[in-house]
């Protein structure tokens, strides 16, 4: 996959460069800020492209500004947003916004490299991967919407973990269920949630999420101000 980074610290754009080509991926450029992003992404032409959240000259929402800007004037373009903390109101805006392939991870992930790697080649097969932390934080959140409240705790565990984009079958496995009971959940999550169930693993997962942040209001004594977060989501099986 080839693959453009858009990275203002020195020592972690180079670790991603040295990650991802050592798992056999070809970075076209590595770039400190993102005045030249797009004129870069024309010339390069990569598959995905990875950016912080906070670039220069400011460091508050340059890359997150041009994640948004490459998801609208490139829709074929996989993007991956990385974030130090949970930023909330960045996350809920790139996941309801138009786009291809999508990611959006903590830093902290990198540090664990196989996990990374397999986020980043997940984006690049068309999955859209967040950060468990993003939709533990959209669901707590909004836990005053009346079709959230109807969930079971079982229920919101399994929501989280399609989110997060696992399988049926790995769901399975995380929450020691047979596949069959791990269905039925996913079928009574959808029809509580007013989603059709027969729509494709992201696009499910996104309406969950999508409808979760348009619909509910803060929790009683929780700031409305944004927050951090981190979750992973892809096709079902």
């Amino acid at each position: 996959m080839r693959i453009l980074i858009c990275e203002d610290s020195v020592l972690l754009r180079e670790g991603l460069v040295r990650l991802l080509e050592h798992g056999g991926h070809e970075v076209v450029a590595a770039l400190p800020e993102a005045s030249r992003l797009m004129e870069r992404v024309g010339e390069t032409d990569p598959d995905l492209c990875i950016l912080d959240v906070r670039l220069p000259p400011t460091f508050t929402d340059e890359g997150i500004r041009a994640a948004m800007e490459l998801r609208r004037a490139r829709p074929g373009l996989a993007v991956l947003v990385l974030s130090q903390y949970v930023e909330e109101r960045y996350a809920s805006d790139l996941i309801t916004g138009q786009g291809g392939a999508f990611g959006y991870l903590l830093k902290d992930r990198v540090a664990d490299v196989g996990e990374f790697i397999e986020s980043v080649e997940r984006i690049g097969q068309g999955a859209t991967v967040l950060d468990p932390e993003v939709v533990a934080q959209l669901l707590t959140r909004r836990s005053r919407d009346d079709r959230m409240r109807s969930l079971t705790d079982r229920e919101r565990t399994v929501l989280a973990a399609l989110a997060e984009g696992r399988s049926n079958q790995a769901i399975a496995a995380l929450l020691f269920l047979s596949e069959a009971s791990v269905e039925k959940h996913i079928t009574a999550i959808f029809q509580k949630l007013g989603l059709d169930a027969e729509e494709g693993g992201n696009r499910r997962v996104l309406a969950a999420i999508a409808h979760i942040e348009s619909t509910a209001a803060p929790a009683p004594g929780l700031p409305g101000a944004p927050t951090t977060t981190h979750t992973q989501t892809g096709p079902l099986s």
